[in-house]
Protein backbone atom coordinates (compact mmCIF):
# COMPACT_ATOMS: atom_id res chain seq x y z
CA UNK A 1 0.00 0.00 0.00
CA UNK A 2 2.86 2.21 0.75
CA UNK A 3 6.48 2.97 0.12
CA UNK A 4 9.10 4.56 1.59
CA UNK A 5 11.05 6.80 -0.84
CA UNK A 6 14.46 9.17 -0.25
CA UNK A 7 12.77 13.03 0.61
CA UNK A 8 14.29 15.09 -2.47
CA UNK A 9 14.56 18.75 -2.65
CA UNK A 10 11.08 18.62 -5.08
CA UNK A 11 9.00 17.72 -2.29
CA UNK A 12 9.77 20.55 0.06
CA UNK A 13 6.65 23.39 -0.95
CA UNK A 14 4.66 19.61 -0.40
CA UNK A 15 6.36 19.77 2.97
CA UNK A 16 5.85 23.55 3.93
CA UNK A 17 2.17 23.28 2.67
CA UNK A 18 1.29 20.49 5.34
CA UNK A 19 2.66 22.55 8.57
CA UNK A 20 -0.57 25.31 9.35
CA UNK A 21 0.83 26.43 12.58
CA UNK A 22 3.66 26.36 15.80
CA UNK A 23 2.05 23.75 17.32
CA UNK A 24 1.57 21.12 14.42
CA UNK A 25 5.25 21.87 13.83
CA UNK A 26 6.60 21.19 17.62
CA UNK A 27 4.19 18.14 17.44
CA UNK A 28 5.63 16.88 13.68
CA UNK A 29 9.31 17.74 14.71
CA UNK A 30 9.74 18.46 18.26
CA UNK A 31 12.50 21.79 18.35
CA UNK A 32 14.03 21.04 15.15
CA UNK A 33 12.60 23.39 13.39
CA UNK A 34 11.13 27.23 14.12
CA UNK A 35 7.60 28.52 12.53
CA UNK A 36 7.27 29.23 9.97
CA UNK A 37 8.63 26.31 8.05
CA UNK A 38 11.50 27.48 5.20
CA UNK A 39 12.67 25.65 2.46
CA UNK A 40 16.35 26.58 3.96
CA UNK A 41 15.54 24.65 7.49
CA UNK A 42 14.73 22.06 5.63
CA UNK A 43 17.78 21.39 2.97
CA UNK A 44 19.93 21.86 6.16
CA UNK A 45 17.48 18.76 8.00
CA UNK A 46 18.46 17.11 4.59
CA UNK A 47 21.87 18.20 3.26
CA UNK A 48 23.99 15.47 4.98
CA UNK A 49 21.13 12.40 4.62
CA UNK A 50 20.58 9.64 2.70
CA UNK A 51 23.84 8.65 1.80
CA UNK A 52 25.63 4.97 2.62
CA UNK A 53 27.19 6.15 6.28
CA UNK A 54 24.73 8.98 7.07
CA UNK A 55 23.37 9.45 10.50
CA UNK A 56 19.56 10.36 9.16
CA UNK A 57 17.65 8.65 6.44
CA UNK A 58 14.98 11.33 5.47
CA UNK A 59 11.87 9.50 3.60
CA UNK A 60 8.47 10.48 1.53
CA UNK A 61 5.83 7.80 1.41
CA UNK A 62 3.87 7.54 -1.15
CA UNK A 63 0.80 5.67 -2.01
CA UNK A 64 2.43 2.46 -4.32
CA UNK A 65 -0.68 2.42 -6.25
CA UNK A 66 -0.30 5.97 -7.84
CA UNK A 67 3.13 7.45 -6.79
CA UNK A 68 1.32 10.39 -4.83
CA UNK A 69 3.07 11.62 -1.85
CA UNK A 70 0.80 11.43 1.66
CA UNK A 71 3.69 11.99 4.18
CA UNK A 72 6.98 12.16 5.69
CA UNK A 73 9.12 9.97 8.06
CA UNK A 74 12.85 9.95 9.05
CA UNK A 75 15.13 7.61 11.43
CA UNK A 76 17.96 9.90 12.71
CA UNK A 77 20.66 9.54 15.11
CA UNK A 78 21.86 6.63 13.42
CA UNK A 79 24.70 5.29 15.90
CA UNK A 80 26.09 2.23 13.87
CA UNK A 81 28.62 1.25 17.12
CA UNK A 82 26.02 1.49 19.50
CA UNK A 83 23.24 -0.27 16.78
CA UNK A 84 20.26 2.29 17.37
CA UNK A 85 18.96 4.96 15.90
CA UNK A 86 15.79 7.35 16.36
CA UNK A 87 12.51 7.59 14.37
CA UNK A 88 10.97 10.92 13.85
CA UNK A 89 9.26 13.77 11.99
CA UNK A 90 6.31 10.94 11.44
CA UNK A 91 3.79 13.12 9.32
CA UNK A 92 0.79 11.86 7.39
CA UNK A 93 0.30 14.99 5.61
CA UNK A 94 -2.48 13.85 3.16
CA UNK A 95 -5.49 14.21 5.16
CA UNK A 96 -7.25 12.18 3.23
CA UNK A 97 -5.55 9.16 4.13
CA UNK A 98 -5.30 9.44 7.94
CA UNK A 99 -6.89 6.86 10.08
CA UNK A 100 -6.56 4.15 7.30
CA UNK A 101 -3.78 2.70 9.56
CA UNK A 102 -0.81 4.32 6.92
CA UNK A 103 0.81 5.45 10.25
CA UNK A 104 1.68 1.62 11.12
CA UNK A 105 2.45 0.69 7.77
CA UNK A 106 4.70 3.51 7.61
CA UNK A 107 6.43 1.88 11.30
CA UNK A 108 6.34 -1.06 9.96
CA UNK A 109 8.50 0.10 6.86
CA UNK A 110 10.96 2.06 8.36
CA UNK A 111 11.72 -0.79 11.50
CA UNK A 112 12.42 -3.09 8.75
CA UNK A 113 15.13 -0.98 7.13
CA UNK A 114 16.37 0.21 10.84
CA UNK A 115 16.39 -3.96 11.92
CA UNK A 116 16.62 -5.79 8.56
CA UNK A 117 18.58 -3.19 5.96
CA UNK A 118 21.10 -2.00 9.01
CA UNK A 119 21.00 -4.28 11.58
CA UNK A 120 20.43 -1.75 14.71
CA UNK A 121 19.37 -3.53 17.89
CA UNK A 122 17.35 -0.15 19.58
CA UNK A 123 15.22 2.44 18.01
CA UNK A 124 13.42 4.88 19.87
CA UNK A 125 10.96 7.46 19.03
CA UNK A 126 9.18 10.33 21.03
CA UNK A 127 5.71 11.51 21.22
CA UNK A 128 3.55 13.91 23.20
CA UNK A 129 1.52 12.23 25.74
CA UNK A 130 -1.89 13.86 24.27
CA UNK A 131 -1.16 12.27 20.91
CA UNK A 132 -3.04 9.34 21.40
CA UNK A 133 -3.85 7.88 17.99
CA UNK A 134 -0.20 7.70 17.42
CA UNK A 135 0.88 5.79 20.90
CA UNK A 136 -1.40 3.28 19.58
CA UNK A 137 0.01 3.06 16.40
CA UNK A 138 3.33 2.76 18.15
CA UNK A 139 2.40 0.64 20.42
CA UNK A 140 0.79 -1.84 17.52
CA UNK A 141 4.30 -1.47 16.15
CA UNK A 142 5.80 -2.71 19.18
CA UNK A 143 7.18 0.06 21.03
CA UNK A 144 7.16 0.08 24.64
CA UNK A 145 6.82 3.06 26.73
CA UNK A 146 9.91 3.52 28.73
CA UNK A 147 9.03 6.87 30.63
CA UNK A 148 7.47 10.09 30.78
CA UNK A 149 9.57 13.54 30.31
CA UNK A 150 6.78 15.73 32.43
CA UNK A 151 6.35 18.88 30.79
CA UNK A 152 9.13 19.56 28.77
CA UNK A 153 8.51 21.78 25.72
CA UNK A 154 7.29 24.99 25.89
CA UNK A 155 4.82 26.09 23.44
CA UNK A 156 2.79 29.33 24.03
CA UNK A 157 2.02 30.00 27.68
CA UNK A 158 2.32 25.82 27.77
CA UNK A 159 3.93 22.92 28.58
CA UNK A 160 4.00 19.33 26.86
CA UNK A 161 4.57 16.20 28.52
CA UNK A 162 6.87 13.96 26.25
CA UNK A 163 6.49 9.70 26.10
CA UNK A 164 9.47 8.17 25.25
CA UNK A 165 9.05 4.89 23.80
CA UNK A 166 11.70 2.18 22.23
CA UNK A 167 12.14 -0.70 20.53
CA UNK A 168 14.31 -3.80 20.57
CA UNK A 169 15.30 -6.15 17.64
CA UNK A 170 14.67 -8.87 19.07
CA UNK A 171 10.44 -7.50 20.31
CA UNK A 172 10.61 -6.63 16.19
CA UNK A 173 11.61 -9.97 14.91
CA UNK A 174 8.66 -11.84 17.33
CA UNK A 175 6.00 -8.83 16.34
CA UNK A 176 7.23 -9.03 12.69
CA UNK A 177 6.70 -12.72 12.99
CA UNK A 178 3.61 -13.05 14.12
CA UNK A 179 1.94 -10.01 11.83
CA UNK A 180 3.53 -12.24 8.86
Amino acid sequence: MIELHYFNRRQIPQLISWIESPEFLLQWAGPTFRFPLTEQQIEKYIENANSDRSTSFVYSVLLKETGEVIGHIALTNIDREHKSARVGKVLIGDQRVRGKGIGYLMMKEVLKIAFEQLDLHRVSLGVFDFNTSAIVCYEKAGFKKEGLLRECRKIGNQYWSLWEMSILAYEWQKTYKVLS
